[in-house]
């Protein structure tokens, strides 16, 4: 596994999950810091007091560029339920990407078929943005199907899965056929079990995947 990209132009990556609570801000966290990068999260539902930027700041470091979300809701649920309690429906065409040199490191809301209006969901604004996807796994009864059905939506609207992250353990027979089905090109990140998530333990798992590409 090589976390450098071989295209020396910018990095940018949109880390999406098969579900929800699954690690995506912890991922996002760890790929940030490697790629020395800039954070945006297009769409915080909820958690306002203590949002998925801050936890970044938390876990990355105060000088990390973070940048402002396109839309912020009260009401932790799917983005267009918190949008609809606060009278707004959320426009694809409004989310635009911030204006940065430097590499960035993108977080959607939940998986891939998580509706931002009654139209549309997290798979098109990967799309509309037109960026390589991370896609965060972790094990549990059901992952594999999950895992498969994402790769297959990633496929057929030829988005490209830049990196599959194995978020945590997982049993050798999952593992196996999570990794064959995976699209040509695409590289396995595995992220051991985080115990005590503090700015330490994400510096040391950094510094394993570096020690891991020598």
């Amino acid at each position: 596994m090589n976390l450098k990209d071989k295209d020396p132009e910018q990095t940018v990556l949109f880390v999406t999950g098969i579900g929800t609570e699954i690690g995506k801000t912890v991922c996002s966290a760890i790929l940030t810091k490697y790629f020395n990068a800039d954070y945006w999260k297009p769409v915080q539902s909820g958690d306002l007091d203590f949002s998925d930027s801050m936890k970044i700041r938390s876990w990355v470091g105060k000088d990390v560029i973070c940048h402002p979300e396109a839309y912020r809701f009260k009401l932790a649920a799917s983005p267009h339920q918190s949008a609809r309690e606060e009278g707004i429906k959320i426009n694809l065409n409004e989310i635009r990407l911030p204006e940065t040199l430097n590499n960035l490191i993108i977080e959607g809301a939940g998986g891939l078929m998580v509706p931002l209006n009654d139209d549309e969901y997290m798979i098109d604004l990967i799309e509309k943005l037109n960026i390589p996807v991370a896609l965060v796994v972790r094990n549990y009864l059901g992952c594999i199907n999950h895992t498969l059905l994402s790769m297959m939506a990633l496929a057929e609207r030829k988005i490209g899965l830049r990196y599959l992250i194995l978020n945590g353990n997982f049993p050798s027979d999952t593992e196996h056929i999570i990794c064959k089905n995976i699209q040509p090109g695409t590289e396995i990140i595995r992220i051991p079990e985080i115990k005590n998530l503090t700015r330490e333990n994400i510096e040391r798992i950094i510094k394993q995947l570096k020690n891991n590409e020598r």
